[in-house]
């Protein structure tokens, strides 16, 4: 028989946090909730894991069927109406007792809204319950203000009671610092019993999962209190200062992993990196700098003040400047960006290609050595190797109806304020004068002109100046 199976209760409405949202899919660092926890018991179980669902069963079960790949093999099970934690757990009892055997000899349950419990505590947790020959273990710690938590009531000898919650806590129960966390060890065989013994008499009218504790002492089985001295782990998310408080935390762990892998920042307080971004050695990032997403930045970068990146690959030795935003797109090797550019879904800027000040670019690969320096508007185009692109130029990519694109070849110059009106391809070697208007195909080695001739007349202005003086007179 496997040891260790898991269920992870993510079945409740979360009505403090006052969204529309469930809570367990209330993102932190850029991942649900419900991720960090079904994270902790596929690594840790090795056998069944259960999630159980019920408010918003559809979206949250919308999540799981993408998060298959990473965490394969787990279970669901519905809970139909949220009639407490005792009852979230029986809905597990098919898949962890089929036949009227258990599929492990223990079960660790937990708690999606908990992102900062760690495994090694939760391991800890399960040596202590086998060392013990416990039929329940739970965690608990300390808090100096414990509002809105269960109290762990012992006895003299320091013997665990009781898990009383605070709205069926007298005046005496409720003055213990000790609190549950939410998080338990029991045997599973006892677990589903026991569980069939609970009834909802308490204040809430619910099936508390806690009630498992006093019945175990009550049969005279032994209970086992882990306390950990990291409150932290044990902060369970009921309210949005609650979600502030665990995001701040888990980019506190996010910021110490990279910088322990030899990434630099300035001023870590103020940068925010998501849980699913990597980065690679020797990059420096500014004050103010966010990574979100999908997104993998490369060793050697250089990212400024205020600038963010989202669910993008950037490349090696790439300089991205000040209050620049790159979403959904490829950066090569020794590529520059910004300051105040915007890298729009579907770009992709070839290595040592550059996009400067107030440059946007989306839909559009910049080839090579190709350059965009200033003013720009790139969209819907490719262009190729040192590749020119003058201050001022707009692809003209939409027609009122639909978009077609822009093709400029390797070498070709793009004078300052120019338009280029798709669909339209500039060939390779060529030059368009400033101030065109391009709307016809542009040969290889051509020079492509579109504006009126200069008017030039001689002694105008001071003319107009000593007429408009006469006048004031």
């Amino acid at each position: 028989m496997k040891k260790f199976s898991a269920i992870v209760i993510a079945a409740g409405r979360g009505t403090r946090m006052r969204s529309r949202t469930t809570k367990a899919l209330h993102p932190v660092a850029g991942r649900p909730l419900l991720w960090y926890m079904l994270s902790l018991a596929r690594r840790v179980a090795d056998a069944r894991v259960v999630v159980v669902i019920g408010h918003q069963a559809d979206r949250v079960r919308a999540f799981l069927d993408q998060s298959k790949a990473d965490f394969e093999p787990f279970d669901v099970v519905l809970q139909p109406e949220q009639l407490g934690t005792g009852h979230a757990v029986r809905q597990a009892q098919a898949v962890l007792m089929p036949n009227g055997k258990a599929a492990s000899k223990h079960c660790l349950i937990v708690n999606a809204d908990t992102p900062l419990l760690s495994r090694a505590t939760v391991r800890r947790l399960l040596a202590r319950h086998e060392k013990e020959k416990a039929v329940l273990t739970l965690l608990s710690t300390e808090l100096p203000k414990p509002r809105g938590y269960g109290r762990v009531v012992r006895d003299e000898t320091r013997q665990v009671l009781k898990v009383v919650e605070e709205a069926d806590a007298t005046r005496v129960e409720r003055a213990i610092h000790e609190v549950n966390a939410g998080t338990y060890v029991v045997d599973t065989l006892f677990l589903f019993k026991a569980l069939a013994r609970v009834r909802a008499q308490n204040a809430q009218g619910e099936y508390y999962l806690t009630d498992v504790v006093g019945l175990a002492v009550a049969e005279g089985r032994k209970v086992v209190g882990l306390k950990t001295s990291d409150s932290l782990e044990c902060l369970g998310v009921n309210t949005r200062e609650h979600l502030a408080g665990v995001e701040e935390a888990v980019r506190h762990r996010i910021r110490a992993r990279w910088l322990n892998a030899g990434v630099t920042m300035l001023d870590s307080r103020t940068t925010f990196i998501d849980d699913t971004v990597t980065i690679g050695m020797d990059t420096v990032l500014h004050p103010g700098v966010t990574l979100e997403g999908q997104t993998n930045i490369g060793s050697g970068c250089v990212i400024r003040s205020a600038s963010r990146i989202t669910n993008s690959v950037v490349g090696k030795a790439v300089t991205i400047q000040d209050s620049s935003v790159v979403e959904q797109a490829v950066v090569e090797d020794h590529a520059t960006i910004g300051p105040f550019a915007h890298i729009r879904p579907g770009a992709v800027l070839r290595k040592q290609a550059k996009v400067g000040n107030f440059v946007e670019v989306k839909n559009t690969e910049l080839g090579a050595g190709s350059k965009a320096n200033h003013l720009t508007y790139l969209g819907d185009a490719t262009v190729g190797k040192r590749v020119n692109i003058g201050a001022g130029t707009i692809t003209c990519n939409y027609d009122g109806y639909k978009k077609d694109r822009t093709t400029i070849e390797d070498g070709a110059f793009i004078g300052s304020d120019t338009q280029l009106v798709a669909p339209v391809k500039v060939g390779r070697g060529a030059v368009v004068g400033s101030g065109s208007t391009i709307t016809e195909d542009v040969p290889a080695d051509a020079l492509a002109l579109s504006r009126s001739p200069q008017v030039t007349k001689e002694k105008w202005a001071a003319r107009e100046r000593a007429d408009h003086s006469e006048k004031e007179k």
